[in-house]
């Protein structure tokens, strides 16, 4: 069965944390490979600050290029929107049962989880490998054998500064891939 990692996000743009941090997760936690998967609209963010999906879409396929254990995913483009996690991987499983997928999260995300829907459908039922972010602290009671936090590095890169420091005129070429700089447009405005 091969291990795939599911690392889900707006990628609203894509940056080299992102990447780093894949790579790091798919290194040293042996997965096979990892898919991006590009959430059209996530019920905890606002449509209207996202990058149009399929300008995201091709960021992440940019940004990944060749690299064979890599894989971007509009997976969720046919779903019902808002997507919803629990929805996603009960999908995912269903289409692709040759997959053991791990849900990849931040810490970040972590402290927010009784906030998803039906997240405790989503504790029992899938592998989680949480990463750690600055300032947030990964407590995964015992209860949860296949829930672990990941010794991965903290990499303070977020999408969010880099929209804002486009908008203040602040050059952010070296937070983000070479490969997606033609798309700077599209998220600088």
């Amino acid at each position: 069965m091969k291990k795939t990692g599911i690392f889900s996000g707006s990628f609203n743009p894509i940056h080299i944390g992102h990447l780093a941090l894949a790579n790091w997760i798919c290194e040293y936690e042996e997965l096979d490979e990892i898919w991006f998967l590009i959430t059209p609209q996530s019920p905890l963010k606002n449509k209207k600050d996202l990058i149009d999906d399929k300008v995201r879409l091709q960021l992440v396929k940019t940004a990944i290029g060749d690299y064979s254990k890599f894989k971007v995913s509009d997976f969720e483009f046919s779903l019902p929107q808002p997507t919803y996690t629990v929805v996603t991987l009960a999908a995912l499983k269903k289409n692709y049962p040759e997959n053991k997928f791990y849900f990849i999260m931040g810490a970040d995300n972590w402290v927010l989880i009784e906030r998803w829907k039906d997240y405790e459908e989503i504790l029992h039922s899938y592998p989680i490998l949480i990463y750690p972010r600055l300032g947030y602290t990964i407590d995964i009671p015992s209860i949860y054998p296949d829930i672990r936090k990941v010794n991965a590095p903290i990499i303070e890169i977020s999408s969010t500064f880099i929209r804002e420091a486009c908008k203040e005129g602040k050059d952010v070429r070296f937070f983000l891939p070479e490969s997606i700089h033609d798309y700077l447009p599209f998220f600088c405005k």
